[in-house]
């Protein structure tokens, strides 16, 4: 399949800030706002979703008005980029009442985000053929400690494309800057691997929700070299074990290039101390017939990488480390909107 790729944003650009899943209460708009004024600095006109400070019922509001605020900033041709603060429970909700079929016809727009924006973003690439960035999330534009990984997500939006990024040596523990601990990205089974191919993926704990559905059909995506991602925000051991072997027996698997999985930030060990983290790995992907790379800069434990679905990329993992490089694929290009 063909995937177009969104302009390159620039100072004037109108950007929307969209709760597609939870919204943000209160007591967090000030850091809200430090973001928000942080894109203004950038030259950007800020738009706000109807629902982005509101928050009830595990989401931002009813799914009908989360969809329609969703949709007036996809249909607007002055909206170059749609920004949601952050993920959540919900996204769900949204995807029935999306027309992917006419996404495919218009100008693609910048949707970026991680967690529960997973949901939204692999069925825009897969189904509309937009490109998508999985990558920190707005609302933590503001945050000191993360303004390294943020010019990756500055430099994806200024250029079209993420820069070269290299594994970070270390990662918060327990997602406190203060508190880390040594880094270390290896290959399944012990080695050193270069995987080439086009990205896709996001968050495991929503995608493997998506299994079976049109929202998640990977047939014509596959028709070139793969490199599926994943990072699991919350499941425990036994859920995800079952969560990656039923999409390795739904075919989701077959054929990739490559799986990169990101840092857990589920539990480490199952209730009953019977299964661990690493166990499950081992268990749900022994003699997976492509290279597995674990505890990449992925998710929810930062720091994370930016990653375009739908980018041709080359990851090379060696002695711990790793070096990840997109470009657009062969015949690819940014698409103007407008």
């Amino acid at each position: 399949m063909s995937i177009r790729f969104p302009a390159p944003l620039q100072p004037g650009d109108r950007v929307a800030v969209c709760a597609v899943s939870s919204g943000v209460p209160e007591v967090l708009q000030g850091r809200l706002d430090a973001s928000l004024q942080a894109l203004r600095a950038a030259g950007f006109q800020v738009l706000e979703g109807a629902t982005l400070r509101r928050q009830q019922h595990g989401a931002s509001g009813s799914a009908a008005e989360r969809l329609t605020d969703l949709n007036r900033f996809l249909y607007d041709p002055t909206v170059r980029a749609i920004l949601p603060p952050w993920g959540g429970e919900l996204a769900l909700q949204l995807l029935a009442g999306i027309d992917f079929p006419h996404l495919a016809t218009l100008a693609p727009k910048w949707l970026c985000g991680f967690s529960d924006v997973s949901t939204l973003t692999v069925p825009l690439t897969l189904r509309a053929g937009w490109a998508t960035l999985h990558s920190p999330n707005v609302f933590d534009l503001s945050e000191p400690a993360r303004q390294q990984e943020m010019q990756a997500l500055w430099h994806s939006w200024r250029y079209g494309l993420p820069p070269l990024q290299q594994a970070a040596t270390r990662f918060w523990r327990f997602g406190d800057p203060g508190v880390t601990e040594n880094s270390r990205v290896r290959v399944l089974g012990g080695g050193s691997s270069v995987i080439e191919g086009r990205l896709l993926g996001g968050c495991l704990d929503v995608l493997s929700r998506l299994v079976g559905t049109p929202y998640f059909d990977l047939a014509a995506f596959k028709q070139q070299p793969t490199i599926l991602y994943l990072e699991n925000a919350e499941l425990a051991p036994y859920e995800l074990l079952r969560a990656l072997s039923g999409m390795r027996l739904a075919g989701v698997m077959d054929g990739l290039a490559g799986l990169v999985l990101g840092r857990s930030s589920g539990p480490a060990l199952a209730a009953d101390g019977g299964l661990g983290y690493q166990d499950a790995v081992q268990q749900a992907l022994a003699g997976l017939h492509c290279p597995v790379v674990l505890d990449a800069d992925i998710g929810h434990v930062p720091p994370q990488w930016c990653l375009l679905n739908g980018a041709w990329a080359r990851l090379e993992v060696r002695a711990g480390t790793a070096l990840l490089q997109q470009s657009y694929p062969a015949g690819g290009e940014p698409t103007l909107s407008g």
